[in-house]
Order: C-alpha cells, then sequence, then structure tokens
C-alpha cells in the first residue's frame, strides 16, 4: 500500500518456512536457511550481504579439526551452552551466552571448533556474511556483548566503523531481543534498508503474518513493524542493503 503523503511503500512482508537443507555428521548437525528463498523468483538463495544462516548443533565431546574459511565474514551467536574455538593464530576463546565471535576470515583463516565432554548440548547460529571484497586481511574478534533486556533488541554487530560491539565488512546490522508472551516489539529498520527476521524460539506475528519457530520473515522496505510475541520467543534480526557490493566467493556462505 502507498502512503501518498511521504511517496513511500509501505513494507512488504514474505515469510519462509524452516527450510529442508541440512548435513547431519552425527555428533555435528547443521540446518541452513536462506534468506532469498522468501522472495519469489529470486535467482539468490542470499539476500543481499547475508548469504546464509546455519542452526548448528554439537554433542558433548565434539571437535571439528582445524580447517580453513575464506573470503566469508562468520558470526557465532550462542544464546546458551559453548562452543570452544582455537586457531593457528594461538586463540583459545570460548563463546557463550555473554560473548560474540566474529571471524572475519578474508584471504584465509584456519580454527577448530568442540565441545567438551562435559559442556551441555549445543545449539546455536552461524551466520555467514558476504563481504564487499576479496581477499581482506583474515582478523578474529570475540567481545564480551551487554546483558539482554526484555523487550528490547541488541545491537551485536554492523558494518565496519559503527557503533555495534562488533563489525562485519558489508552492509550488515544484526540484533537479537527476548520477548515475553503477548509483548509487541517493533522490528529494526533503517532508511533504505529492508530487514530479515529468524525466529530461534517460540512464535510471532510480524504485522499481520504469522512465523513460527525457525520459520523467517524478510520485510522489504524500512517502515515501521510491529512483532508480537505468541508465547515466550527468542528472535534474531538483520536489517541489511540489499544493493550492497557482494562478493560470493567464500568457503560456505557463498
Amino acid at each position: 500500500m502507498n502512503d501518498p503523503a511521504s511517496g513511500r511503500s509501505e513494507p512488504r512482508i514474505h515469510t519462509a518456512p524452516r527450510t529442508d537443507v541440512s548435513r547431519d555428521q552425527g555428533k555435528f548437525r547443521t540446518h541452513f536457511d536462506f534468506p532469498g528463498r522468501a522472495v519469489p523468483e529470486h535467482d539468490d538463495h542470499g539476500y543481499g550481504p547475508l548469504a546464509t544462516v546455519v542452526e548448528s548443533f554439537m554433542d558433548p565431546g565434539t571437535l571439528i579439526r582445524m580447517h580453513q574459511h575464506r573470503n566469508e565474514e562468520i558470526i557465532s551467536w550462542v544464546p546458551e551452552g559453548v562452543m570452544r574455538h582455537d586457531d593457528r593464530h594461538g586463540n583459545e576463546l570460548v563463546t557463550d551466552s555473554d560473548h560474540l565471535m566474529v571471524m572475519n576470515a578474508g584471504s584465509g583463516f584456519w580454527h577448530a571448533e568442540e565441545t567438551l565432554a562435559e559442556d551441555p548440548p549445543l545449539r546455536m547460529l552461524q551466520i555467514f556474511v558476504r563481504p564487499h571484497s576479496l581477499d581482506l586481511e583474515p582478523d578474529i574478534q570475540h567481545e564480551p556483548i551487554p546483558d539482554p533486556v526484555a523487550g528490547e533488541w541488541r545491537h551485536l554487530f554492523g558494518p565496519e566503523g559503527g557503533d555495534a560491539p562488533l563489525y562485519v565488512r558489508n552492509a550488515v546490522d544484526f540484533y537479537d531481543c527476548q520477548l515475553d508472551a503477548d509483548a509487541t516489539v517493533t522490528l529494526p529498520s533503517r532508511p533504505g534498508w529492508d530487514t530479515y527476521l529468524y525466529v530461534f524460539e517460540g512464535a510471532v506475528t510480524v504485522g499481520d503474518a504469522s512465523v513460527g519457530y525457525t520459520e523467517s520473515a524478510l520485510v522489504i522496505g524500512d517502515g515501521d513493524v510491529s512483532v508480537t510475541a505468541n508465547e515466550d520467543s527468542l528472535l534474531v534480526a538483520f536489517s541489511l542493503d540489499s544493493d550492497a557490493p557482494i562478493t560470493r566467493q567464500g568457503t560456505i556462505g557463498r
């Protein structure tokens, strides 16, 4: 619907069910969510700089041996439990609900992931962002993040040079939110950008659209859109510039 006073269209909401794309490697399992598939006839599984959102499961006592990533920004978001990281730069890091990790793989970054036998089962998101240029300088960021406040979006990473605790090298802002049943919040937005919402836990109504557990919604346009929790929910949202320059040569997040 158009708003004659502003000359802009109302945001359009596209919802998508949980995909059937997964890999079962025994103690390590992944399920792939593709934001571009929310839009009918969209010719890219990703959406602008956001390549894919991967729901990852690791049983206690799981080791993913040293391997390399190139030309992608990989964000590890761990709402509970722990993911243990080491790399060829000598880092030994623990990512949990109090920390976020961003691997700016660039020209190449080698790392391993592990859970110990005494660790709890792990369910996390690994987010793959397409950088704006190939073979950038590799780096690793591992920082404490602010305590969550129920009903408020927490800004966790954004474009380089912004005010988020961590950065990626393209036009994507990332937020999470714990939303109690029947509570309402406005979806993050930025002028000229679109927003992608993923329901990690619970079920919500986005505008007039229902979005359930592990389902998603892509909101095209930057007007206000309400999100109401139908039950206690944990949400993540990506505000992004779909026209940003991108590369598509990542190890996984092409």
